[in-house]
């Protein structure tokens, strides 16, 4: 699972919510932690990703139009969630063409529920390590 904001903090608070183990049905999910777009389009375009998680508050490339990119751009692209700053921000997400949408702040039941569903959908690799790259 990727997840991406020029925010540390939001980065820490989102694999916090999540949890490595979100469902025990799934197994344990490893987390790349990305800070920039250009490592985000490396990781997806490699491949080996089952989720991607993209903060629509990063700068200087928000979540959303970094989705609507990876979306147009990546054969068969990940699902991905997108954090929205506020919950009428949603339309945007639908436009990105995002699987989901979590509103700041982090909640993580809500955040939770979505990767679980998202993670279900794309059955793929769960590994046990967290991995930081910048």
């Amino acid at each position: 699972m990727l997840v991406y904001s020029s925010n540390a903090a939001t980065r820490a608070q989102v694999m916090s919510a999540v949890g490595t183990r979100p469902d025990p049905a799934l197994g344990v999910v490893d987390f790349v932690e990305v800070a920039t777009a250009a490592v985000v389009i490396e990781h997806l375009d490699a491949g080996g990703i089952d989720v991607a998680i993209l903060d629509g508050e990063s700068s200087p490339v928000g979540g959303l139009g970094l989705a609507k990119q990876l979306k147009d751009e990546i054969d068969d692209c990940p699902p991905v969630l997108v954090l929205i700053g506020r919950p009428d921000d949603r339309w945007l997400a639908d436009w990105s063409r995002a699987e989901a949408a979590v509103p700041h702040p982090v909640d993580p039941i809500r955040l939770g529920r979505a990767v679980v569903d998202l993670l279900r959908q794309h059955s793929g690799r769960v590994g046990a390590r967290v991995s930081r790259s910048r």
